[in-house]
């Protein structure tokens, strides 16, 4: 769901659009003043582009698109783990640098008018545009900057405080337009300056009055620079931004055609049949669809029929989101790696695919699927003269054996073969069927039988994990289908709770940082390490892959990462789609071709009213 994507993406801090580097600018003395920066290549767009390639520039504003997400909130607040945020609760604040759906490893000035560093990028003094104010028309300043990167620095998520500590050495205001950013000495450069113009920015002005608390949970919308700003909600239920009227920045070219709709709605339900009942009657209007059943067999009702409402499948050209199960390591029973290989095992999904999804769906098979990053068979040189001196902390399969691959099984439910190879494997690890056992459950030598509890809070996927327990069942492994309401999930997730949940692990296309959150030692505590991996040779490679100048040696060292993680058996891969299944009522219009790494249904796209008043006399909407 596009609502929780752009949540999702707030937490993460702008990791996945905020890419660094070096790029072509003008060069003044020992330093460069630009108009953003490049990791590997020059920016595409010059100083003076009119507006992004992707868009319609003269997009109509006005209108109103909504759509839905699961669950609840009672919080405004997105940068703690108390509570529950509501869905897009970031999107008041802006950045002073951000990305574009059709360039990897770009970042443009939007709050800055121009970022100036020294080649060696020990530092960064960013200039803010003229006349930049807050929705409640207070100006935003260099203090405000500070101010944010203070906040969020000391009283942020753990691991953004430990990730941002690293990079950032000390922050300077210079006067009102410019801020001057130190970096860590001996920290790798190539992300730095995109690191601090993709921290978000609030108004110190409005965390003075209402006396904020970042870390808290929070009833009051943030105040910020964007153009949207908070609208209306019923608590829980539903949240409503608007666009801001008065939003300083709607001239810039990297604005024009974007931001669209007057008025931007999530409604939330209990779950995902009401919600598509909910569509069905006109309650929402866009619906990003994420089931294979629903997408196959299930639009044949009369506004689809009557051409009221759209089905499109359009590409995305995203790296995979690396959807899968993730195995608590924080728990005994999952500290043998045979143990975990063997629950992956015991998942068919290929039956799956052709009986439950109607063959519309591929399988998750690395960190970085669907891109040239996935790593792929035996190790090559470049990638073993990183891996040899981690060898005493990694399995021998990742120097003996092709990057490892979900096993593939048969037509049946139940193959035989991988169980077999299961049942070996567990056997290994001394999780054994006593002779003569009543329940056939394997225990350990205490006596201890080994229980998976799958954590699920979506009706949707019993029909999913179900036969996945039977499999399972059949081996031994005392497995249940745990079914939560979403609250519990959510509440159990942050506290570690569990034995088994999704979680989305696909990474970046220029990774940096953000590998700290997902995979590093430091990051057992957060959320974003569902699974608890702390491996000292992962952490080893993180730092090869942030480390990396050139486009080549990122490669191999996202390639000996991959392979690495892979090899842990840490996650259970679901699926993915190479395409965004959509479905819609027909009020909107969206660019002929859209850019690579984006839907934009919520930023680029735009209400036809034309589209409208044919539906309405139609009948089909009020």
């Amino acid at each position: 769901m596009v609502a929780t994507r752009g949540f999702l993406s707030a937490l993460r801090w702008g990791v996945l659009a905020l890419l660094g580097g070096a790029t072509a600018a003008l060069a003044q003395g020992d330093t460069i003043t630009a108009h953003g920066v490049g990791t590997f290549d020059e920016l595409r767009l010059p100083a003076d582009f009119p507006h992004l390639p992707y868009v319609n520039p003269d997009a109509p504003k006005g209108g109103e698109i909504s759509e839905w997400t699961a669950g609840g909130f009672d919080s405004y607040n997105p940068f703690t783990i108390k509570g529950r945020a509501a869905a897009l609760a970031s999107i008041p604040l802006e950045s002073l640098l951000e990305g574009t759906a059709d360039e990897i490893g770009a970042a443009y000035c939007l709050l800055c008018e121009t970022v100036e560093y020294p080649e060696s990028r020990d530092w960064a003094v960013f200039t803010l545009r003229e006349g930049i104010r807050f929705s409640d028309g207070t100006p935003l300043t260099s203090d405000d900057v500070l101010f944010s990167y203070e906040t969020l620095r000391d009283k942020g998520l753990s691991s953004f405080r430990a990730v941002i500590s690293q990079i950032v050495a000390s922050a300077e205001v210079l006067d009102e337009r410019r801020i001057r950013f130190t970096f860590t000495p001996d920290y790798p450069r190539r992300d730095v300056i995109q690191a601090a113009g993709g921290l978000p920015v609030f108004s110190h002005a409005d965390f003075e009055k209402n006396q904020r608390d970042i870390s808290e949970s929070s009833k009051q919308p943030y105040i910020g620079s964007g153009p949207y700003m908070f609208g209306a909600a019923d608590m829980g239920r539903s949240v409503t931004w608007v666009r801001n009227p008065d939003y300083w920045g709607a001239e810039l070219p990297i604005n024009r055609g974007r931001h669209n709709f007057d008025r931007i709605r999530i409604e939330y339900f209990g779950d995902y049949d009401s919600a598509f009942e909910a569509f069905k009657a006109g309650e929402y209007t866009f619906r990003n669809e994420a089931s294979s059943i629903h997408w196959a067999t299930r639009y044949d009702f009369p506004a689809f029929r009557n051409g009221w409402v759209r089905k499109e499948e359009l590409h995305d050209g995203n790296i995979a989101n690396g959807q899968a199960w993730a195995i608590n390591l924080r728990r005994p029973q999952f500290q043998d790696v045979r143990v975990r290989e063997a629950i992956g095992l015991a998942f068919n999904f290929e039956w799956s695919n052709a009986t439950l999804f109607y063959g519309l769906y591929e399988r998750v098979k690395s960190f970085w699927d669907n891109s040239e990053l996935a790593a792929t068979g035996l190790p090559g040189a470049a990638e073993l003269a990183l891996l040899e001196p981690l060898r005493a902390e990694l399995p021998e399969t990742v120097f003996t054996e092709p990057a490892a691959l979900p096993p593939v099984s048969g037509e049946r439910q139940r193959d035989r073969g991988n169980l077999r190879r299961a049942a070996a494997l567990l056997d290994e690890a001394g999780w054994t069927i006593p002779e003569g056992s009543r329940d056939g459950l394997r225990r350990n030598d205490q006596g201890h039988p080994l229980r998976v509890q799958i954590l699920n809070d979506s009706q949707t996927f019993d029909r999913v994990i179900n036969p996945w327990v039977e499999n399972l069942r059949a081996i031994g492994v005392d497995a249940v289908n745990e079914r939560v309401d979403d609250a519990q999930l959510e509440d159990r997730r942050r506290n570690h709770d569990f034995d088994v949940l999704t979680a989305h692990l696909g990474q970046d296309p220029i990774p940096g940082s953000g590998l700290q959150q997902y995979f590093g030692s430091g990051s057992t505590g957060d959320v974003f390490n569902a699974m608890g991996l702390a491996n000292p040779a992962v952490d080893a490679l993180i730092a090869r892959v942030e480390s990396a100048t050139t486009q080549d040696e990122l490669t191999t060292s996202v390639h000996a990462l991959d392979r690495v993680l892979r090899a842990l058996h840490f996650w259970v891969p679901q699926w993915f789609k190479g395409k965004h299944t959509v479905a819609y009522w027909d009020l909107f219009g969206h660019p002929d071709e859209l850019p690579p790494y984006a839907l934009g249904e919520l930023d680029f796209w735009w209400f036809d009213a034309d589209k409208a008043e044919t539906l309405k006399k139609a009948g089909a909407i009020r």
